[in-house]
């Protein structure tokens, strides 16, 4: 008994070490980053700014287009949720993987995407002869939808997966209409979820810089000019007061969805909603899903037919010149830069993210708390706002501008949320796993080898997945961080839009389209392969 009570005692020691460094880390590289670019303002810059005409009118441009774009995204996320879940659709699972298609590439590429459709020279443009302008808020919008539908889909869909259907037949038992049964039953379940996913979905909308970058002309939103008066004029100060502004729906958003994430976590017995037959129903939801994945497909359609022709929309011959140019200005070596940084991230970031869920989902006490809502913070950070904060930190240091710079700032940019998909599986094992092990004379580190990786190696190689193909298409924090030598080949596409290389730019798409798809159908399939070897 004694000797079994200084073992825990030195256990206790040793993790509660292990969690002081970690905590020390992510100290270094989240919070004293965002402190050094807050401290970075000036009072004369602060009132310099607001006093600015372009920052008044770029801070409503980018509430106006979030709101419309959030509104249509979630309507039509929702709808196309439904029909995968609540109908008799067939190969829904093929429709679910294939309207994920848009979270493959940057943002950037979205609104090329349109102006090669619906620009003033584009497929759709000439063909049907239309005259009206893609340019500015409703490219803006129409773009941020392609970007930010797929998201909100997967956040519906999981809500509706999960909804317990036995309150709906015993609606139906006492003869209550389903008009009724919505206002009485869906809508007080959805009601918070259904919150969370908006302010998701409007976060991510309203700091994109992309879409407007692209696609927004003259309508310029408050990321394009945080960008432009840090990249185009040097001016960080002025940067930091923007990028403050640009944490503010991303802190509201993260605060709300922290206060209500413990009544998702509520475990429920769930009986699944049982789906009547209707072919009606059942045709228009299929019309309805086979119409979305048409239009979500017409951008990468576009993207890989400009890459093979001579000079759109001059010579539409076939021809290889735009891809061999491309690859002599530098796509393939930025190609393996990006690979580089996105495998390193992958494997530094799933064994780091591992770590750290294990000691906050399987030790107890305030320490863990602490380190779990540090661990989450840099889901209120914009990559923009992280790359700034960045530059301002790290600048002068032995680690700024190199790979190893890009591989720390996408490791803690997209940290958080492979963090809680361990976070979540670690905690649904059995709480007393390591007392048994310990009692049977099994060390800590033999039942995190024997057992609990074994149990979440489903979840880690999603985590490894999560990390590779965000590395791999991100624009947001690397925009400051990159230089010629370590440029990842996603910022080729801002060089090639600039140069009006459109063709350049929709084979860099494809590149990284091909890569992510690669990796995703390898996750897949080894995922496959464990689940068939475990029964499941």
């Amino acid at each position: 008994m004694i000797a079994a009570a200084v073992t825990r005692a030195h256990y206790f020691k040793r993790s509660n070490l292990v969690k002081l460094l970690i905590g020390l880390f992510l100290f270094v590289t989240v919070i004293c980053p965002l402190g050094t670019m807050l401290a970075n303002m000036a009072g004369s810059d602060i009132s310099a700014v607001l006093r600015l005409p372009r920052f008044k009118e770029s801070l409503v441009n980018s509430i106006c287009a979030a709101a419309a774009a959030t509104a249509i995204s979630i309507v039509l996320a929702w709808g196309f949720a439904l029909c995968v879940v609540r109908s008799n659709l067939r190969f829904r699972g093929m429709f679910s993987v294939f309207v994920t298609l848009p979270m493959l590439i940057p943002s950037i590429s979205h609104g090329m995407g349109l102006v090669l459709l619906l620009g003033a020279n584009g497929i759709l443009t000439r063909l049907f002869g239309l005259s009206r302008t893609i340019y500015g808020f409703h490219g803006i919008v129409l773009g941020s939808v392609f970007y930010a539908f797929p998201v909100a889909f997967l956040m519906l869909a999981d809500i509706l997966k999960y909804e317990d259907g036995s309150p709906y037949e015993a609606a139906s038992v006492l003869g209550i209409p389903r008009s009724n049964q919505f206002f009485s039953i869906t809508f007080p379940y959805l009601r918070k979820p259904l919150i969370s996913v908006i302010f998701a979905v409007f976060t991510m909308i309203f700091t994109d810089y992309g879409v407007p970058l692209m696609i927004g002309g003259r309508y310029v939103t408050l990321p394009v000019l945080m960008y432009q008066e840090v990249v185009g004029l040097l001016n960080f100060s002025r940067g930091s007061v923007i990028g403050s502004f640009l944490l503010i729906p991303a802190v509201v958003a993260f605060v709300f969805d922290l206060l209500n994430r413990d009544r998702a976590n509520q475990n429920f017995v769930i009986q699944e909603k049982s789906k009547s037959r209707s072919g009606m129903r059942d045709a228009a939801a299929a019309l309805y899903v086979i119409l979305i994945c048409v239009i979500i497909a017409l951008p990468v359609v576009v993207f890989a037919v400009l890459s093979f022709v001579n000079n759109y929309p001059v010579d539409m011959a076939l021809s290889f010149r735009n891809i061999a140019k491309t690859m002599n200005m530098g796509a393939g070596r930025y190609l393996i830069n990006s690979l580089l940084i996105a495998l390193w991230v992958s494997v530094v970031g799933t064994v780091f993210a591992w770590i750290t869920a294990y000691f906050t989902a399987r030790t107890q006490g305030r320490s863990s708390r602490i380190l779990h809502l540090i661990s989450i913070t840099s889901l209120a950070i914009p990559g923009i706002v992280l790359g700034l904060s960045y530059v301002l930190f790290f600048k002068g240091s032995f680690i700024y501008g190199t790979l190893a710079m890009l591989i720390l700032v996408n490791t803690i940019h997209f940290m958080a949320s492979p963090y809680l998909m361990a976070y979540n599986s670690l905690g649904k094992l059995n709480g007393h796993l390591e007392d048994v092990g310990h009692t049977l004379g099994a060390g800590r580190l033999r039942i995190i080898r024997d057992v609990l990786i074994p149990q979440t190696k489903l979840t880690i190689f999603e985590m490894l997945s999560y990390f590779f193909v965000n590395s791999m298409m991100t624009i947001s924090a690397v925009s400051f961080l990159s230089t010629v030598r370590n440029r990842p080949v996603s910022l080729m596409i801002t060089q090639f839009e600039a140069q009006l290389f459109l063709e350049g730019a929709a084979f860099v798409s494809i590149l990284i389209l091909g890569c992510n798809l690669i990796v995703k159908c390898a996750v897949y399939g080894v995922t496959k392969i464990l689940r068939q070897r475990d029964g499941q």
